[in-house]
């Protein structure tokens, strides 16, 4: 079985962070691990604690994992500070793990800033050149690109800024009253569209961090870049269009909607 790790924050109520994680890199077919940068204390409505993790921890949980079951690909989602990005851009630099998959979450839906100004600086000096792929949201996108994006040409524009930047994939996402659910892949001077439709669902806690989970969890399997994102987008369509309605606020999505179906396939 091919496996999968996620560095990532906890979140309390399920959706999304390290138990959204989870439960997509094992509904994709590939055993998931954690090394949890932050514990939350959140539900559908907000976020009303966090406790970072120490470097020192979160290093040390890296050690554990990578020296005893090495990880086929690893996801990276929200850190919020400058030393716990440095203490895992040191470990992925050691370890040199084939897959990495960057969320380079920084800015949420509702458009409140996640993490300072010193770790965004963090993030790109020390974690970004080593990604394979970048998953940034559109406001996220603007941040790295430093340039506006509010249509399709501005994606493709800012997609092949941030590449040539960091020298990676990466696959901008739509969204935010911006070519809907359509997302756009860019790399080595090549750009692909791949098309999704606006599922009406006001449930989507977690959709950045399913999203980026399905992508590693199908790199793992050995499906290529695009087939990846494919896959993924269709999983996270699936879990979204299952209706699922928990909580009193954004809800989560149902990423158990097709367990042991297709999306457990390995490459052939």
């Amino acid at each position: 079985m091919r496996t999968a790790l996620s560095i990532a924050g906890s979140d309390s109520s399920g959706g999304a962070g390290i138990q959204a994680d989870i439960k997509t890199m094992m509904a994709n077919g590939v055993y998931a691990m954690s090394a949890i940068t932050a514990l939350t204390a959140q539900n559908t409505t907000g976020v009303t604690a966090i406790m970072n993790s120490t470097p020192e921890f979160l290093e040390a949980q890296l050690d554990e994992i990578f020296t005893d079951i090495f990880p086929d690909a690893v996801k990276i989602g929200m850190v919020s500070e400058s030393r716990l990005i440095h203490a895992i851009s040191l470990k992925l630099k050691f370890y040199r793990p084939r897959f990495l998959v960057v969320d380079p979450v920084m800015v949420a839906t509702s458009g409140a800033k996640l993490i300072s100004d010193d770790a965004v600086e963090t993030l790109k000096a020390e974690l970004l050149p080593l990604a394979t792929v970048l998953t940034p949201n559109i406001p996220e996108t603007e941040i790295l690109a430093e340039t506006a994006v509010q249509s399709r040409e501005d994606m493709m524009h800012a997609a092949k800024l941030i590449s040539e930047r960091y020298h990676c994939a990466v696959l901008c996402k739509g969204g935010h009253r911006v070519s809907d659910a359509s997302d756009f892949l860019y790399r080595d001077g090549q750009g692909r569209w791949f098309e999704g439709k606006r599922i009406d669902n006001p449930n989507t806690h977690g959709t950045g961090c399913t999203l980026s989970s399905a992508i590693a969890a199908n790199l793992a399997k050995g499906f290529s870049l695009d087939a990846s994102v494919e896959r993924a987008k269709d999983y996270i369509s699936g879990a979204l269009d299952a209706m699922l309605d928990l909580g009193h606020g954004c809800g989560p999505m149902n990423h158990a909607f097709d367990q042991g179906g297709r999306f457990m396939e390995e490459a052939e």
